[in-house]
C-alpha cells in the first residue's frame, strides 16, 4: 500500500491532523488499537479560557478556542452528528480571597470573567457560601463521540489499521517510510506518552502527569454549566451524567485509579452537593503532557520525514485543532510553526548525534 502520510495514534491530536489532511486531500493511513483508557477516552473535553488561581488568560486562546469551535462544528457537519456544547462555568468561591481576586480581574477588562446575576441561583445544587462568578464562553467536546465517529468513517474508507503499532517493523529511509506492507512519504506521531521511547523523540522533555476522575449520576443536578472549585464537574452529553475530577500528579506509583482518589473526592462532593448522586465508573490516563506545558509540533531535524504532534497535556482539546491545521499547512506550504510548540526549539538535543540512541 502506498500513502502519502502514516499517523500513528487517533487520539484527539491524531483525530485532528487526519481531519485536516482529508479537508486538504493529501492521502493518509491512520495506525491504532482502540483504547477506552487513553487520555482522549478518560478525558472530560472541556475547553476553559481561563487558567490557575490567579484567572489568567490560558495561552494563545484568543486564536485557539474559535479556531476549534470552527473545527469540531465543521466535523459535526460532516459526520451528522453532535459533539460540541456551549457550557460555561460557574467558579465557586472557596474562599473570600479568591471571591476578591475574581472580582480585580473583572476591574481588568478580562473578556472571559463575568459576575454571576443571581448568587443564589444555585443554592438548591450546591453548596457556594462565598458565591460565584462566570468564565464565559467555555465549552465542552464529546471527546467520545468526535475520535469513535471519525474512526468509523476511516474504517469505512480503509484509511485505519486498528492493530497496535511496533516500532520495531518501522524502517525509515532518507526518502521514504516502510512500515511492513505500506509505504509512505512521512510519518506523524500522534500516540500521546508512547513518543517517548521512539529514538528521534526520547529526548524531548515528556513529562508525563496522571489524572484520575469519577463518572457520576445525578437526576437533580442542573447540566446547563461547568462547575469549578477545587475540583470540575462537567455535564457529560449522556443525560444526568457528569465527569468529576480531575487530579493532577505529577508523582504516581501506579497509573490506574486508586481508592484513595474515590474516597477524597467522594467526601468532597458529600460536602459541596445538596442533591443525591451515585457513582458510576471510575478512570485514570496518564496524559501527554511537557515540561514547559507547550505541545510538541513539527518534523525531526534530522529525519526531515519524521514528525510529531503530541505533548498537548490538560488542554488537548483546544490545543489540537489549531496545530493540527499548522502542521498540515506546514506540510503543503511550509508555513511557520509558533515558536513555542515548535520542536525546533530542541534542535540542539535532537540533531546532536551525542544526545542520540542508535536506533
Amino acid at each position: 500500500m502506498q500513502t502519502e502520510i502514516l499517523i500513528i495514534g487517533q487520539g484527539i491530536s491524531g483525530t485532528m491532523l487526519s481531519w485536516f489532511l482529508h479537508k486538504a486531500g493529501k492521502s493518509f493511513l491512520v495506525i491504532d488499537q482502540e483504547n477506552p483508557g487513553s487520555p482522549t477516552g478518560v478525558a472530560a473535553g472541556v475547553m476553559n479560557p481561563v487558567t490557575g488561581r490567579k484567572f489568567v488568560t490560558t495561552w494563545m486562546i484568543d486564536t485557539i478556542l474559535p479556531f476549534a469551535v470552527q473545527a469540531y462544528s465543521d466535523m459535526e457537519t460532516f459526520l451528522d452528528r453532535k459533539f460540541l456544547f456551549r457550557k460555561d462555568i460557574i467558579d465557586i468561591f472557596p474562599n473570600a480571597q479568591m471571591r476578591d481576586a475574581f472580582a480585580t480581574r473583572i476591574t481588568e477588562n478580562d473578556t472571559y470573567l463575568h459576575s454571576y446575576p443571581d448568587q443564589n441561583h444555585f443554592n438548591r445544587y450546591l453548596h457556594q457560601e462565598y458565591g460565584c462568578g462566570q468564565i464565559k464562553p467555555a465549552y465542552t467536546t464529546d471527546l467520545h463521540a468526535l475520535t469513535g465517529s471519525w474512526r468509523q468513517y476511516l474504517k469505512e474508507k480503509r484509511l485505519l489499521l486498528d492493530e497496535s503499532f511496533s516500532n520495531d517493523l518501522l524502517e525509515v529511509h532518507a526518502n521514504t517510510i516502510t512500515y511492513k506492507d505500506i509505504r509512505a512519504e512521512k510519518i506523524i506521531f500522534c500516540d500521546g506518552n508512547a513518543s517517548m521511547n521512539y529514538p528521534w523523540f526520547q529526548n524531548l522533555p515528556f513529562s508525563p502527569s496522571k489524572g484520575e476522575a469519577l463518572i457520576i449520576e445525578s437526576e437533580d443536578l442542573t447540566n446547563e454549566h461547568i462547575f469549578k472549585k477545587s475540583m470540575t464537574i462537567v455535564p457529560l452529553s449522556r443525560q444526568h451524567t457528569f465527569w468529576v475530577g480531575s487530579s493532577f500528579q505529577w508523582k504516581y506509583t501506579e497509573p490506574g485509579p486508586t481508592p484513595a482518589f474515590r474516597e477524597a473526592t467522594k467526601n468532597y462532593l458529600d460536602g459541596w452537593l445538596k442533591v443525591p448522586y451515585r457513582i458510576v465508573d471510575h478512570k485514570a490516563a496518564l496524559r501527554p503532557s511537557t515540561l514547559e506545558r507547550r505541545p510538541f509540533v513539527g518534523f525531526h531535524p534530522r529525519w526531515g520525514n519524521v514528525g510529531i504532534l503530541n505533548g498537548m497535556g490538560t488542554k488537548g482539546t483546544s490545543l489540537s485543532p489549531f496545530f493540527a491545521h499548522q502542521l498540515v499547512q506546514h506540510l503543503l506550504s511550509g508555513a511557520d510553526i509558533t515558536k513555542e510548540a515548535s520542536i525546533d526549539r530542541f534542535h540542539r538535543i535532537l540533531s546532536d548525534p551525542a544526545y542520540i540512541r542508535k536506533k
